[in-house]
């Protein structure tokens, strides 16, 4: 098996019984890279290279993986809004921070280094993970360009996808699927892990917030940040989040983790039999059926699929809507912002964007640019708005609406529309969603299609794990090729190795994940 398709696990071992190298892998990827993302069909997943990737390989030849560094020369991307103490930037797809590096890697950069990973570059990204503007296409960034879709790469008049690639982790989603790195790392607030990973069908954990820590993550909200692994495998999944998982002072939320000591311990390939699994789907009550319902007939059939699968399995399926699901987002969660996006079907019209996203970012980002960037004039939100109305062409092709909104908070967190969002988004998508939904049928997970749960998840920081699960095809009445469909399985805080037990026995069972087509060995 080439590089392109291998696990992490055929990967180690390859390298402890010297059939290949560090060197040999990052540079097997390197001209992958150069081949498949900067040439040829130009997928764009990759928004910089390490220049000191070979140097760093050639240091780690020879060393063979153990319980200290379990990555030992295994080349990783990781995404543009987690930062590196290197000659790399950090840009979160930012022209506006073309020029800023970091004062320091970030937690998790810093543990997969010391992990013995190769930190291989970084990968593109939806701009300051789509938190800039109404509508941004995702995986559009003002510094690299648009991230395509491996499996259907082609784009309407004006560049932008007919099939997305998902985001705004889209670089991180697209870069593991076509084989140009060993695993990547993406984050999320709300369906950037899960999104990019049902469109390009490989396996992802969103974990709790505060089972990975975020210091050094280029923020949107404090509340729902969280980094998490993306990988060709649920086994690789597990080894990374053994890595990436640990308490860490400069992320209070990480105080009060829970783990095992081993994720690898507790996949098991009859780990479904007895597992009660909430399908929130009926049809009886159309109303509430927003999860299901809105699926193409053609992703129904993949959920039907994959149900039938969890039922051969061993799973109890329990079909029933969750009640609060329509009051999702709740009263006094949203803002209004005009919506000036000429690309959008919704332009100079009002539309809604969560109040904690818009109220959080201006703190948490600020607080990013003082205590982790340098190399770049930008200290302020403000500045970064100023800077984008000075290079309308090239930084505002989509606007930036969500930026000027944030703006004129305090950036304190002291309002008090902000606090009871909060509040509010807690009680409506924790208290009497996810938590009533998992205690009245006595569930031990609840099970998505792609990202469709993503919110109701993410809101209390519960773990999501997505696993391939078909192909789909079409998009706004577009024939398209074939392309990928996700199974999320979602549930409550510190479950992970419970979900990644789940996943492994389906992936196990199924194995339909497949490398995009016109991107095999070199």
């Amino acid at each position: 098996m080439g590089v392109e398709n291998a696990s992490l696990g055929e990967l180690l071992d390859d390298l402890a019984s010297g059939k290949t190298t560090a060197t040999r892998l990052t540079k097997a990827y390197l001209a992958r890279i150069k081949a498949y993302d900067q040439g040829g069909p130009k997928i764009n997943s990759v928004r910089e290279v390490n220049p000191d990737a070979l140097e760093i390989a050639g240091k780690l030849d020879g060393v063979k993986a153990d319980r200290k560094r379990p990555l030992a020369g295994l080349p990783i991307l990781i995404k543009d809004n987690i930062a590196s103490g290197d000659r790399m930037h950090t840009t979160a797809g930012s022209l506006a921070l073309a020029d800023a590096q970091a004062k320091r890697d970030a937690t998790v950069t810093a543990r997969l280094r010391k992990a013995g990973a190769v930190i291989l570059g970084k990968a593109n990204l939806t701009e300051f993970a789509n938190i800039l503007a109404v509508g941004m296409p995702a995986g559009y960034s003002s510094i690299a360009g648009q991230v395509k879709n491996a499996f259907a790469p082609a784009q309407d008049e004006n560049g932008i996808p007919i099939v997305h690639p998902g985001g705004s982790s889209a670089g991180s989603g697209v870069a593991v699927a076509a084989g140009m790195a060993a695993a990547t790392i993406g984050t999320e607030t709300s369906g950037s892990l899960l999104s990019p990973a049902t469109q390009s069908g490989v396996v992802t954990v969103k974990p709790t917030v505060g089972l990975i820590s975020r210091a050094g993550i280029l923020p949107i909200s404090h509340s729902q940040d969280t980094a998490g692994p993306m990988t060709r495998t649920v086994r690789d999944s597990a080894l990374l989040l053994n890595v990436l998982a640990a308490v860490d002072p400069l992320d209070p939320a990480t105080k009060k983790q829970k783990r095992p000591d081993d994720y690898l311990d507790h996949l098991d390939k009859d780990g479904l039999k007895g597992a009660r699994i909430g399908v929130p789907s009926d049809p009886a009550d159309p109303g509430n059926d927003v999860y299901y319902a809105p699926q193409s007939p053609q992703s129904k059939e993949v959920m039907r699929r994959t149900i039938e699968a969890l039922q051969d399995l061993g799973a109890v399926i329990v079909r029933a809507n969750i009640a609060t699901a329509g009051w999702i987002p709740g009263a006094g969660t949203e803002i209004s912002v005009l919506n000036r996006n000429h690309f959008s079907p919704t332009y100079n019209q009002v539309q809604r964007a969560p109040i904690v996203f818009i109220y959080e970012l201006k703190n948490g980002l600020e607080a990013y640019l003082k205590k982790w960037a340098k190399g770049t004039a930008m200290k302020t939100i403000d500045d970064i708005i100023a800077f984008n109305k000075e290079h309308p062409v090239e930084a505002l092709r989509f606007g930036q609406d969500l930026f000027l909104a944030a703006s004129e908070t305090k950036g304190d967190l002291s309002e008090a529309e902000y606090k009871s969002a909060r509040r509010m988004d807690l009680r409506h998508a924790k208290t009497l969603g996810m938590d009533t939904y998992m205690d009245m049928h006595k569930l031990d997970a609840v099970l998505f299609p792609a990202n469709a749960g993503a919110g109701i998840a993410a809101k209390p920081g519960y773990p999501s794990v997505q696993v391939p699960a078909g192909f789909t095809s079409g998009m706004n009445g577009k024939d398209t090729p074939d392309y990928p469909l996700g199974a999320t399985f979602a549930g409550r805080a510190w479950s992970e190795a419970k979900l990644l037990r789940f996943a492994y026995a389906f992936e196990q069972a199924t194995k339909v994940r497949r490398m995009p087509p016109g991107l095999g060995p070199l």
